[in-house]
C-alpha cells in the first residue's frame, strides 16, 4: 500500500469527490416536480421484466447544452483535475487517435460540469427506483463521441452484457444510464437492448466473457449472443432506443445491448453513465487460467482496512441517491 492509499484509509473524509463533500440528506431532497418524473410502480415492474427503461426528461434544455460545451472543452483539452495515473485498460481518446469512435472514462472526476450535471439526485433518484436500492452511487462514466461516418468500423458496438466486466464487483443490481446529448434515434446509432434478456441464464461459464468487447472478436460476441437466446429458448428482441432530448435509456447489467454506426450528418454525442447499488463491494475473480481480472478502479480507489480496492471511495465513485 503506497503511503497515500494509507492515508486515504485512515482519513477518507479528506478526499471528498472534485473538492465537495458527500452530500447531506438535505441535499437529496426532490422537488414536487421532480418526484412526478420518478418511475411508476408499472414502469420498474417493466424494468424488472424486460431490463430496459425509457425515462421521462430528467435534464433540462439548459443542462443537456451545459453537457455539450463542457464536452467540447474537454476534448479540446480542459481537466480540472488529471487522474494520477492511467490504468493499463483505461478508455482515453485522444485527438492522436484520430476520426474513431471517442470514449473516455472518469469524465465525472476529470470535468467539474459534467459531474455536477452528472450528479443531480434526481439520476440517483430513477436508479435506486429501478434497482430497489437505497443508495446509488458513480460506478463509472464515459464520455463518447460516435463521429457520423457509418464506414468506421469502432462506431458499431457488438453486442455485450456489463456485467461480463464487472466480475469482481458483488452486485447483481447495477445498472447504466445511456444519456444522449441531443434527439437520438437509428439513424445515429442509438443504443439498442435485447428484450428480457438480463434474464437468461448463460450457456456456460466461459470466463473469457470478462474481457472487453473492444478486447474480443466481434463475430464471437454475435455467435454467443445467439447462443445464450437458443439456450434459453428465447427470442432475440431488438428494441432500438429513441430517446428526446433530456431523457435518457437505463438497463440492467445483464441486458444485451449494442448500437450500429451513426448514419446521420452530425456526431452522436452521449456519456455512458454506469451505477452501483450502495452494497456493491470489490470482490477477487480469478479466470480459469489463473489471471486475476481487474478493474480500472483497483488501481485508483482507496484501500479497505483490508486493503482491497473501496468502491465507495467518494472521490471516484460519490453517492448519487441516499434514501436515509
Amino acid at each position: 500500500m503506497t503511503a497515500q492509499e494509507t492515508e486515504r484509509t485512515a482519513h477518507p473524509e479528506q478526499h471528498p469527490s472534485d473538492g465537495v463533500l458527500d452530500r447531506t440528506q438535505d441535499a437529496f431532497a426532490l422537488t414536487e416536480e421532480e418526484h412526478a418524473l420518478l418511475p411508476t410502480d408499472a414502469d420498474v415492474v417493466h424494468y424488472a421484466e424486460h431490463g430496459w427503461y425509457l425515462s421521462k426528461k430528467l435534464l433540462t434544455d439548459e443542462e443537456v447544452d451545459l453537457l455539450v460545451e463542457a464536452s467540447e472543452r474537454y476534448y479540446g483539452g480542459h481537466r480540472d483535475r488529471t487522474l494520477p495515473l492511467h490504468p493499463p485498460k483505461l478508455a482515453y481518446w485522444q485527438p492522436s487517435d484520430g476520426p474513431v469512435q471517442r470514449h473516455n472514462d472518469y469524465v465525472h472526476y476529470e470535468d467539474d460540469t459534467l459531474g455536477r450535471v452528472l450528479r443531480k439526485p434526481l439520476l440517483g433518484a430513477v436508479a435506486a427506483r429501478l434497482a430497489q436500492a437505497e443508495r446509488i452511487r458513480v460506478f463509472q462514466s464515459t464520455l463518447i463521441l460516435k463521429p457520423p461516418r457509418p464506414e468506421e468500423e469502432s462506431n458499431i458496438v457488438p453486442w455485450h452484457f456489463d456485467r461480463h466486466y464487472w466480475a469482481n464487483s458483488t452486485s447483481e443490481r447495477m445498472l447504466t444510464a445511456f444519456i444522449p446529448f441531443h434527439d437520438c434515434d437509428e439513424e445515429m446509432g442509438t443504443i439498442t437492448m435485447v428484450d428480457g434478456s438480463h434474464l437468461w441464464k448463460e450457456t456456460s461459464a466461459n470466463d473469457a466473457t470478462s474481457l472487453h468487447f473492444a478486447e474480443r472478436d466481434r463475430s464471437e460476441l454475435d455467435q454467443m449472443l445467439e447462443e445464450n437466446a437458443h439456450y434459453n429458448n428465447a427470442e432475440v428482441r431488438k428494441i432500438p432506443m429513441r430517446i428526446p432530448k433530456g431523457h435518457m435509456s437505463f438497463h440492467h447489467c445483464r441486458t444485451y445491448h449494442g448500437s450500429g454506426a451513426n448514419r446521420s450528418d452530425r456526431p452522436r454525442r452521449a456519456i455512458s453513465f454506469h451505477l452501483q447499488d450502495g452494497e456493491n463491494q470489490y470482490r477477487p475473480f480469478r479466470r480459469s487460467d489463473g489471471t486475476q481480472v481487474s478493474y480500472n478502479h483497483d488501481a485508483l480507489v482507496r484501500r479497505t482496512p483490508e486493503g482491497l480496492p473501496d468502491y465507495s471511495d467518494p472521490e471516484f465513485c460519490p453517492v448519487l441517491w441516499s434514501s436515509h
